[in-house]
């Protein structure tokens, strides 16, 4: 561990109150609205969760009016956040929590769809607790101050909390996070102007640190199925732990996935419209487009929560200069 522990917590805490970027949740004391920034950082850049964080506050500004709301409500003002188990999580939390969320780690760590890192970022910076708090970012900044190639998750909670400033904890977590975030960057760190440089054991080679995790996202072909209807387009009901409670276009995936939705819809013609592409954390999808047109009544899908997606399929369709001949 650190031999002058009190400088280094001073130098950080000084750079942090000198340089840490103006956000809207910075300074917050709503325990609420501190979660909701923090369950959107969760996989979502600072930059695109801003304009969700203000959108999503506007819809339901308290835990009891996000309690109340209807679900596809919930997921209508997360659209476009992508990780949608976050929205549907916030929802679950607010109905068992709608008077004001609990004041200890313990507590919050038991809430639907809370883990160690909200759990601890909220605790410490709407309570106060000393507890500290690992992301991505302060797992970075630890592996290389302590030239650790491979940091376990033991090691990372108990070096983290060996290093709290624990009269600060809420501000000492934003500012670790915020030294990774900005400083201390995967690719192209800025080690001249860090902080804690004078202490960091891995500023000779600091993109060693940690080792980076490999990644295989398999490849996947994949059809949509675009029916226009009277009124609107038809869509499905999404299921499963990532769209859950979303809508979208009929979507197929692997071989004679065209087959298998004019199978299910009764369509004998189709016409190839255009490829949309998407990624996921563990698969691509290339997704062929096709259209044709149904007896069904059809809605606007402008109406209902969307993927990512299916906002891609909505977007090539609002393209295309004429509904496609059959």
């Amino acid at each position: 561990m650190l031999r002058e522990l009190r400088p280094f917590q001073d130098a950080v805490l000084a750079w942090y109150r000198a340089h840490r970027r103006a956000l809207p949740w910075r300074g917050e004391t709503d325990p609420y609205r501190i979660l909701l920034s923090e369950v959107l950082l969760q996989q979502t850049r600072v930059e695109q969760a801003i304009p969700y964080y203000h959108r999503f506050l506007e819809a339901f500004p308290t835990l009891q009016a996000l309690a109340e709301a209807p679900e596809e409500a919930v997921l209508k003002a997360w659209e476009g956040a992508g990780y949608y188990a976050r929205a549907r999580n916030l929802k679950r939390l607010a109905e068992a929590t709608p008077h004001g969320l609990p004041r200890t780690y313990r507590e919050l760590l038991a809430l639907p769809g809370v883990g160690p890192y909200t759990a601890a970022a909220v605790a410490s910076i709407a309570f106060g607790e000393p507890v500290a708090a690992v992301d991505g970012n302060v797992r970075r900044v630890l592996a290389r101050l302590f030239a650790v190639p491979e940091p376990r998750p033991a090691w990372l909670r108990e070096t983290a909390q060996a290093l709290l400033a624990r009269e600060a904890a809420g501000e000492w977590n934003q500012a670790l996070m915020e030294l990774g975030a900005t400083v201390c960057t995967p690719r192209a760190p800025r080690c001249a102007a860090c902080p804690a440089a004078r202490w960091c054991r891995g500023r000779a080679t600091p993109e060693r640190y940690p080792a980076p995790k490999p990644r295989t996202a398999r490849s996947v072909p994949a059809a949509a199925l675009v029916l226009a209807g009277r009124a609107g387009y038809v869509l499905e009901r999404r299921d499963g732990k990532s769209l859950g409670g979303l809508w979208g276009f009929p979507l197929a995936e692997g071989e004679a996935a065209l087959e298998r939705l004019q199978a299910r819809y009764g369509v004998r013609a189709a016409r190839r419209v255009g490829t949309v592409r998407h990624a996921f954390t563990h698969k691509k999808l290339t997704v062929a487009v096709w259209y044709a047109r149904t007896a069904q009544a059809g809605e606007d899908p402008h109406a209902r929560p969307l993927s990512k997606l299916d906002r891609k399929i909505l977007a090539l369709l609002e393209r295309l200069p004429e509904p496609p001949a059959l």
